[in-house]
């Protein structure tokens, strides 16, 4: 697998020094929580998702999503485009134009949940429920005071989304007006402005939600198609303090010229 951020690498070898962070490094730079909790974990609060959460290693797709089944034949043309640094079509090293890797791009939304979902924070207020990602460190709204989504919006990188309990454990999202600039995934598969997205956040008691996440996007995808089903999702300390995890045009840059000098020694 190819290291793509730079800044990854950086922030290792910072933690990387004696004494509390090193300790801190095995909490904050991981792909989860060490072990699931132990114990019983008891009920899960009704209409209450706040807290920070950890997938584990389950939230991370380096090689993203084998899909291409699926293309139309205009999905098919926007992913030959696409030279992505991992997955089914992995391109040469000289090649790579990842927006997110080589220029410092925003991932974008699903891609945030769909390629690095490392932990993140949920808080909520009477018309909001926020997420809050250590990835990027990014930040999104979705809107619950009954709101409909905008029917032609100006695309934006994280979209617009609105929410609505299901029941009392379910929290449905729906987002749309999503920037096609933006991948789904480290495998480079496209979306277009038209797509909308649903996750499903359940809550299945205290310590543990259940995120699935579901695709439509008829100009590039022959059908809907789910690449999450149910992952598990735990509950973290709530003095959990997590680290900066910020891509930036500088280390794109600094990426940009590793791929030059390997490309160099061919």
């Amino acid at each position: 697998m190819r290291l793509h951020f730079i800044v990854f690498i950086i922030a290792s070898a910072t933690l990387l020094v004696p004494g509390r962070a090193h300790a801190q490094m095995k909490s904050w730079n991981n792909a989860g929580l060490s072990e699931p909790p132990k114990g019983p974990s008891g009920p899960a609060p009704r209409r209450d998702l706040s807290g920070i959460w950890d997938a584990g290693p389950g939230g991370i797709q380096p090689t993203g999503y084998n899909v291409a089944a699926l293309f139309t034949p205009r999905g098919g043309e926007m992913a030959k485009a696409n030279k992505p640094g991992n997955g089914p079509r992995i391109a040469d090293v000289s090649e790579d134009n990842d927006p997110l890797s080589t220029l410092g791009d925003p991932a974008g939304f699903p891609r945030i949940l769909l390629y690095e979902l490392r932990p993140f924070q949920i808080v909520q207020t009477a018309k909001q429920v926020l997420m809050l990602y250590m990835f990027e460190k990014r930040w999104r709204v979705i809107w619950t005071d009954g709101r409909a989504l905008p029917k032609d919006p100006d695309p934006r990188w994280y979209g617009y989304s609105v929410g609505r309990w299901e029941d009392d454990y379910t929290l449905v999202v729906q987002s749309f007006g999503l920037d096609d600039r933006t991948w789904l995934d480290n495998a480079g598969n496209p979306h277009s402005t038209s797509m909308r997205v649903e996750e499903r956040y359940h809550r299945v008691d205290r310590e543990t939600l259940a995120l699935t996440v579901t695709l439509e996007d008829p100009l590039i995808y022959t059908k809907p198609w789910t690449p999450l089903n149910k992952l598990p999702i735990r509950l973290m300390p709530n003095d959990t303090d997590l680290m900066e995890m910020v891509p930036s045009a500088s280390e794109a840059l600094a990426y940009r010229k590793e791929i030059a000098s390997q490309a160099k020694t061919k």
